[in-house]
């Protein structure tokens, strides 16, 4: 069974709040993106990214399946519990292998610009920093035209 697609909600954020109301999950990957307004997504998107306790019946959500949500950053937005930016990005280059390299460089450059030109609120682990700034690097230059 699949949730119903994007096409039929003026925002990703109606969408999102149209299949996930009442649920005991928190947004994730590039669902989180678009509901911080760090990605504007895709026409007639038909994927959710999100963080559960159970998994529900749809084939359409990527659940990453977790027994609690004390160790996840999140914050709330329009109604709807997602990760922060800095959980999201951590999350995405743990999974970059499974992850929309696209959806990620084009929030690393919104939150460049919208910083000040700065990641400094950002704190990537360790283990991610060389992915990181490589990624960084295209961030700066995706809206660069020239």
């Amino acid at each position: 069974m699949q949730v119903n697609g994007s096409g039929t909600c003026l925002t990703h954020l109606e969408w999102f709040r149209n299949v996930l109301r009442g649920k005991n999950i928190v947004l994730s990957h590039t669902s989180a993106l678009e509901c911080l307004g760090l990605f504007t997504g895709y026409v007639n998107e038909n994927q959710i990214d999100l963080y559960a306790i159970e998994r529900e019946p749809y084939t359409n959500i990527n659940y990453n399946i977790v027994s609690g949500f004390d160790g996840i950053e999140t914050t709330e937005v329009g109604g709807l519990r997602c990760t922060t930016a800095n959980q999201t990005f951590n999350d995405m280059l743990r999974d970059y292998d499974r992850i929309d390299e696209q959806a990620l460089v084009q929030a690393l450059s919104d939150y460049y610009f919208s910083h000040n030109e700065s990641f400094d609120g950002l704190d990537i682990e360790p283990q991610y920093l060389l992915r990181f700034n490589t990624l960084a690097d295209w961030a700066v230059e995706y809206y660069n035209y020239d």
